[in-house]
């Protein structure tokens, strides 16, 4: 057994990297949710950021937050947006289909207040719906130890499979300023 010192002010995760080579069997029935959800063409950035800080926050999603505007403009891709029965918005899913026989899942998430209430398989089968289109072969996302303890197992259910896995640290958003630092307190500084 190894162990990989951490640098101090640094987080440190296991990184997993997950792909499905064929699309799941349609008749399992999409999970019921008063949820609702749109594309988001053009976002502006601020709302985008405010967004996807509310949905990753607890799991120290930070990486669009230290982009500037051209920066970000430039990174997102085809996002939708998850809104509650009021029309909040409450999550988010972002494909990546710049390699045309892959749709890469960025980012999918819900706020925290909505975890544990079901609402997950429906966002996972609506990735499902918008990924496989035509042309699409496979299906790809990468999810870490810092995520939802519930991403990796959903992801394994739904059909994905393991094909690789890595140690990732990285400075703590926290201290740099880019996430507020009560967010993440399973997480230690």
């Amino acid at each position: 057994m190894a162990l990989i010192d951490i640098e101090a002010g640094h987080v440190g995760t296991v990184v997993t990297w997950l792909q499905m080579d064929r699309r799941p069997d349609p008749s399992v029935p999409t999970p019921r949710t008063p949820l609702k959800m749109a594309r988001w063409e053009a976002p502006d950035p601020a709302a985008y950021r405010a967004l996807f800080a509310r949905v990753g926050s607890p799991w120290l999603w930070y990486s669009r937050l230290a982009m500037d505007d051209a920066q970000l403009a430039a990174a997102i891709c085809e996002v939708h947006v998850v809104s509650d029965a009021a029309g909040a918005e409450a999550g988010m899913i972002e494909l990546d289909l710049s390699d045309a026989r892959t749709c890469l899942i960025r980012f999918l998430g819900l706020v925290p207040e909505l975890a544990g209430q079901g609402h997950g398989a429906w966002l996972l089968d609506r990735v499902m719906e918008l990924g496989w289109r035509p042309g699409v072969a496979r299906l790809s996302v990468s999810t870490c130890s810092l995520d939802h303890p519930a991403a990796l197992p959903a992801y394994l259910r739904a059909g994905f499979t393991l094909r690789r896995r890595a140690f990732e640290s990285f400075p703590d958003p926290r201290l740099a300023g880019l996430l507020p630092r009560d967010v993440a307190p399973q997480v230690p500084f």
